[in-house]
């Protein structure tokens, strides 16, 4: 694809991180219909791909998508410098892949605690830090960064994912004032999602450790989860 004239009347460039259902997906798809030029990334290439599918198919949307680990520094700097390249822009990043880890702390492992860590608050700063220059370079950045409800309280079982939601509060309400302090134009906002109906507990570690399996689980997560990924995709984007 060729670059894009940059400019304040050019088609926004939107990015999506953990683009191939729940949450990001909706962000992809809402995006799409507002007339943003997508890139889309994710680990599941297959189900990245229906999301890419979806938004040509409705909305004539331009997509170029990208199987990313976002705990991956080099490869998302790599990426982010090829999302530029191809778009000639980055106006909205939206930092949302993530995934979930169920233990108490006697017994969880390093390896599993690394593991979520490295995507949940890994994956949102390097993100950040690889878009930053070119979001401030557009003249007008949006950066969003996916936190919790879990990242306003703690839970048991839940303490490595409380610590990635804490640490992703944090650094985004200290970058927004950065921004602010240095008159960047970009804005900063962080989300706090409750209980949505996505695909994380089928991806989640540590299920088979909480009595059931992880069908049944995420079956009761679901019941008690009261937002549609659409619902919440709207709010973010209303924000």
């Amino acid at each position: 694809m060729s670059s894009s004239t940059a400019g304040h009347n050019a088609t926004p460039v939107a990015v999506v991180t953990g683009a191939a259902s729940g949450i990001g997906r909706s962000l992809a798809l809402q995006l799409a219909g507002r007339g943003a030029s997508l890139a889309l990334s994710d680990v599941d290439e297959m189900h990245l791909k229906e999301t890419a599918d979806m938004c040509r198919t409705a909305h004539r949307a331009t997509v170029e998508t990208a199987v990313l680990d976002v705990a991956d520094r080099a490869a998302f700097q790599d990426y982010a410098d090829g999302v530029q390249s191809t778009f000639g822009r980055v106006n909205m990043v939206f930092n949302n892949a993530g995934v979930a880890l169920g233990a108490d702390v006697v017994d969880m492992s390093w390896e599993d605690f690394d593991w979520l860590m490295g995507i949940n608050f890994g994956g949102v700063v390097n993100g950040t830090k690889a878009f930053l220059p070119y979001l401030i370079a557009s003249g007008d950045g949006h950066l969003v960064n996916t936190s919790s409800v879990f990242g306003l309280v703690g839970i048991p079982s839940q303490s490595a994912y409380n610590a990635a939601k804490f640490g992703v509060r944090g650094f985004t309400e200290a970058l927004r004032q950065e921004m602010k302090i240095s008159r960047y134009p970009v804005t900063v906002t962080c989300v706090h999602p409750g209980g949505v109906k996505t695909n994380i507990v089928n991806n989640a570690r540590g299920v088979s450790d909480m009595g059931a399996d992880t069908a049944t689980i995420a079956s009761m997560f679901n019941n008690i989860a009261r937002t549609t990924p659409e619902k919440a995709a709207a709010t973010i984007l209303k924000g």
